[in-house]
């Protein structure tokens, strides 16, 4: 609940805010609060009517769903309902994240890995199944 006082300096608040505002024919341009677009709307501006920030080299890091030891991936299916009616979906690898230890390094390595690669370096050594997949593990 607020008391008359405080939705009277709301009040002296908002009106002086608006006496300070500038037309936009004033400025020449618009400028969106959310993305920082900046518009023209003179005719003569043409050339620079949108001027967004662009960064070429800069892609997001996104951890890809694939195993680097097995290159297993998700497998496109169906999904089947009551009704027989079939809808695309992917059934993704069960990928964990697991610390191995690295006898040749004598250390643990951080690795994402599928439960079918867990399974073969347990049966044939981290080393084995790294040098056949091409993976590097002095890097990580």
């Amino acid at each position: 609940m607020t008391t008359m006082a405080t939705q009277g300096a709301w009040l002296r608040m908002t009106s002086s805010v608006a006496k300070s505002t500038v037309t936009s024919k004033e400025l020449g341009f618009l400028t969106s609060q959310l993305s920082g677009v900046r518009i023209s709307h003179f005719p003569s501006d043409v050339t620079n009517r949108i001027s967004v920030p662009s960064f070429p080299g800069i892609q997001p890091i996104v951890a890809r769903r694939i195993c680097p030891f097995t290159g297993k991936k998700a497998n496109r299916a169906n999904k089947v309902s009551f009704s027989n009616h079939k809808t695309k979906k992917l059934q993704f690898v069960n990928l964990q994240y697991k610390r191995v230890w690295w006898e040749a390094g004598k250390r643990f390595v951080k690795l994402r890995l599928s439960t079918k690669a867990l399974k073969t370096i347990e049966k044939n050594g981290l080393d084995a199944v790294a040098k056949k997949a091409g993976i590097d593990l002095r890097k990580k």
